[in-house]
């Protein structure tokens, strides 16, 4: 057993200190400050055993599945150095890039309870139960989950009835998925099972779903496209004032406190001086959340590569008579917009996956556009990406960092280059 000092936060939010040996460990649950005892278990890794003297950092987690449950790894920390660690996360990220003087606004936080939107395992237990929740951090177990101080109140109280229906669902043999959004509608479910659907599983959905008042359960089987399995009501969703009818287990963002700091981000990086008809292209526009707003002020082209949520954008626009809009499916990574499309637009927004967008990177770096948001949740891949902005001639205009993800080391941020 060593005692070890905690010195200063991994970007993956495992506290570091230095080993008598002169190299370093990371340890979860621990803080700048922390003074601990602490089993060593590879050679840059340790377990931790005690906390010895506490980082005055140090806070009382609001959860009883907190160092359990893998949702969250970050609620004994205080709020201020929370939030100035995940500023500096972007900071050095721009910085690696080859922006060091990255002025980078301070964190927009969201409040506790709020996530409309969970992604969560399902497993047959051997009694027949079937369990829901989140994975054990570091395994595939789920978390019986009792409590979630991230999730919405409404969201949480629906997981104990929706796992006795499930109960008697033939298509679960052992694991499975549950997608929850929780739509202006009510909640939308869509379920990944490890067998195929049968005629008495859409029974008992229809059945549940009516009972409940869920108004839509859809489910998808291994590479399968997903399918309605009981529909009570119509499904429903305002994005700036544009009822949308998203396809099941459409991608949202995680809440709405922030999705509003988003949209408020991405209209005041625009540039300034900008006619109501200049083009803007919307790029992995999902179905419409920065479209909409978008389209409110200038003429906007959005490109989505999955089909249900372009067709639902496109829908969407018709419906609502947002004429400056128009929604296009296209797969960006493998068609990405070339510098001759790109010439047709003042600005480009683009909000890619957890992975970044080097493809349509690259091919902006080629052109002449001038202007482009970029929304992200990874500092890793944006930094990746910014480089090729960097060594393209785009400056920074601003970065503001957006506490989507509570208690976790994922950030969401919303950064201007221009050239």
């Amino acid at each position: 057993m060593l005692e070890l000092t905690v010195t200063q936060m991994g970007a993956g939010g495992d506290g570091i200190a230095p080993l008598p040996d002169g190299g370093s460990a990371f340890i979860s649950f621990t803080l700048p400050g922390d003074r601990v005892a602490a089993r060593q278990t590879t050679k840059d890794r340790a377990a931790l055993d005690r906390v010895i003297t506490p980082s005055p950092e140090r806070v009382e987690a609001p959860c009883r599945h907190f160092t359990i449950c893998g949702g969250c790894s970050l609620q004994h920390w205080a709020d201020a150095p929370y939030a100035e660690w995940k500023r500096g996360r972007l900071a050095e990220a721009l910085s690696r890039a080859g922006y060091p003087e990255a002025a980078v606004a301070p964190m927009v936080a969201t409040p506790r309870a709020v996530r409309q939107r969970a992604d969560l395992g399902l497993e047959r237990l051997p009694d027949g139960r079937v369990e829901i929740g989140f994975h054990e951090r570091g395994a595939t177990n789920l978390v019986p989950m009792r409590e979630c101080h991230v999730l919405l109140p409404a969201l949480v109280a629906l997981l104990p009835a929706l796992q006795d229906a499930l109960r008697g669902l033939n298509a679960l043999k052992r694991l499975g998925s549950a997608v929850i959004n929780m739509l202006d509608s009510g909640p939308d479910i869509l379920l990944r099972t490890d067998a195929p659907l049968s005629m008495p599983d859409r029974k008992l959905l229809a059945e549940f779903a009516a009972r409940v008042g869920i108004p839509r359960i859809a489910w998808e089987g291994k590479g399968g496209p997903a399918e309605v399995a009981a529909q009570v009501n119509p499904v429903r969703h305002k994005l700036s004032g544009i009822t949308v009818s998203p396809p099941p287990g459409a991608f949202l963002q995680a809440s709405a406190e922030g999705e509003a700091a988003i949209i408020a981000a991405v209209l005041a990086g625009l540039p300034k001086k900008m006619s109501p008809r200049a083009r803007i292209a919307d790029l992995y526009a999902g179905i419409g959340t920065l479209s909409f707003p978008l389209a409110a002020r200038h003429l906007v082209q959005a490109y989505e590569g999955d089909a249900a949520s372009a067709e639902a954008l496109r829908g969407s626009a018709h419906a609502g008579q947002v004429s400056r809009l128009l929604g296009e499916r296209r797969d960006l990574v493998r068609q990405p917009l070339l510098p001759a499309e790109l010439k047709n637009f003042a600005a480009v927004v683009l909000d890619p996956p957890f992975a970044g967008a080097p493809e349509q990177v690259a091919q902006i770096a080629r052109s002449k556009l001038p202007h482009v948001i970029y929304v992200s949740c990874s500092p890793a891949a944006l930094g990746r990406d910014a480089a090729v902005l960097h060594e393209a001639g785009f400056g920074l205009v601003s970065a503001v960092p957006v506490d989507q993800f509570l208690w976790s080391p994922h950030l969401e941020s919303v950064v201007v280059f221009a050239r």
